[in-house]
């Protein structure tokens, strides 16, 4: 039962959870109509602390869709957060109003201090470089729309592997299922985290390894999960700007892969997929990106008990 409560990590959602909301999800892209009011009369708080296009229009998009309405901020500028309010007193504020809080915020952990500071649920939309159990629901639905299930493949994961919350996200969460082999791709400095390994694939017994070049392993995955190099992570420019450019997909390099290989990326890219990559069958990118209205559709039903 997912009725009240909070999704700040990938954890919070066992298997079970998964696959109810992706059945859910599937039936609303089949019958969207049927599900037009069922959050009538709901107010979601949207609060975002941290720019966002996709998460943010998304989470609100799938509000509208249900019946329901909106409050929030794109911008803490325009809050009293600009005066120096601390992170409880704006979410009890905004708890007061709404009966579901989503919430991105740059400093890792604050959705679960978010969490501590009210009754009402709250779904994390990212914290810092930690975790995006949302985009996590995105990636599963885009994988079973794409591949018919979620068990026995080979997936790529290329770029900044350290930095990526999204990439922590989907390999906590997909370790559950059977047969899963991980590639991990990425420059030395940008090499997934040691406790990543440590607590999630070693603990499962995961197989997986690491290399530095995506043409050497293309040929043998069944999933490609391109990430962006991301600025806003760095401290130091002068890193970024010598690993930003790591890794290019173009048309060159899918010329040894398979003809049904599934390319995904949660977006936003600068280069790191070529743009002529966007009309081969293979790229489901921005497929994925319209499947994570739906996936949330589903998550804010089941929080809210509105099925």
């Amino acid at each position: 039962m997912l009725k009240g409560k909070d999704i700040i990590d990938a954890s919070d959602l066992n298997k079970l959870d998964v696959e109810e909301l992706l059945i859910l999800a599937e039936n609303i892209i089949e019958n969207p109509r049927e599900y037009a009011d069922t959050c009538k009369g709901k107010l979601l708080g949207s609060l975002f602390f941290e720019p966002s296009t996709r998460t943010r229009l998304s989470f609100e998009s799938a509000m509208l869709r249900l019946g329901g309405e909106i409050i929030g901020f794109s911008d803490p500028d325009s809050s009293s957060v600009q005066k120096g309010e601390n992170l409880p007193d704006t979410i009890k504020t905004v708890a007061s109003y709404t009966d579901l809080i989503v919430m991105r915020h740059p400093k890792e952990g604050a959705p679960r201090y978010a969490a501590d500071s009210t009754d009402i649920p709250i779904i994390n939309a990212g914290d810092g470089g930690h975790q995006h159990p949302t985009q996590t629901l995105t990636d599963l639905l885009t994988i079973k729309q794409a591949k018919g299930k979620i068990e026995n493949f080979t997936i790529g994961l290329c770029g900044d592997l350290k930095f990526g919350r999204t990439v922590h996200s989907l390999i906590k969460a997909i370790c559950q299922y059977e047969g899963i082999k991980f590639v991990l791709i990425s420059p030395e400095e940008l090499q997934i985290p040691e406790y990543i390994k440590g607590e999630i694939l070693d603990k499962s017994k995961s197989e997986y390894r690491e290399v530095e070049r995506l043409e050497q392993v293309i040929e043998e995955l069944d999933i490609l999960y391109m990430t962006r190099v991301q600025k806003e992570r760095f401290f130091n420019e002068a890193d970024y700007v010598r690993l930003k450019d790591s890794y290019i997909l173009d048309m060159e390099k899918l010329k040894n892969a398979k003809e049904d290989l599934t390319i995904l990326h949660p977006l936003p890219r600068v280069n790191e997929i070529s743009v002529e990559v966007d009309s081969d069958p293979r790229a489901w990118y921005f497929k994925q990106m319209r499947f994570g209205m739906f996936i949330r559709m589903a998550l804010i039903m089941k929080i809210l008990g509105e099925e």
